[in-house]
């Protein structure tokens, strides 16, 4: 159940579902169901993110890409490095980063499937124990 969380200035719906797509895309080619894929975006507020005592907002970018974005990768701990590097370089195209971009932060998180609590039609399952689906309509319940 990878789940990316991005934090960024706020982004239209459509740059964030085309985002969010781009990295289903990539992940589905590398065995991961669509379904199973959660992508979280977070806007930051001016001067709530602070590289070196400054806020990010005040690093020069002179490009049309993001300014800045930190971003987490929760996958599981079976994940080699080669998966690790493909996504990270995954998420940052589709996020625009470039050599003028002045701040961009990606962490992995290894996270096993017996840690990740699902909730979807009146039921709680862990991840390992959850039926896999192919549906990309929201689940309803918890």
């Amino acid at each position: 159940m990878p789940t990316i969380t991005i934090s960024s200035p706020a982004l239209p719906v459509p740059r964030r579902r085309s985002i969010a797509l781009r990295i289903t895309r990539w992940l589905t080619e590398h065995g991961v169901e669509a379904g199973r894929v959660v992508v979280h975006f977070h806007a930051t507020e001016p001067g709530s993110v602070f590289s070196g005592g400054l806020p990010v907002e005040a690093l020069p970018h002179d490009g049309d890409g993001i300014h800045h974005a930190s971003v987490t990768c929760c996958v599981g701990p079976d994940r080699d490095e080669e998966f690790r590097e493909g996504l990270a370089e995954c998420i940052a195209g589709a996020l625009g980063t470039d050599s003028r971009t002045p701040f961009f932060y990606l962490e992995f998180r290894p996270t096993s499937p017996s840690l990740v609590h699902l909730g979807g039609a009146g039921a709680l399952r862990r991840a390992d124990d959850a039926p896999a689906t192919t549906s990309t309509r929201p689940r309803t319940g918890l």
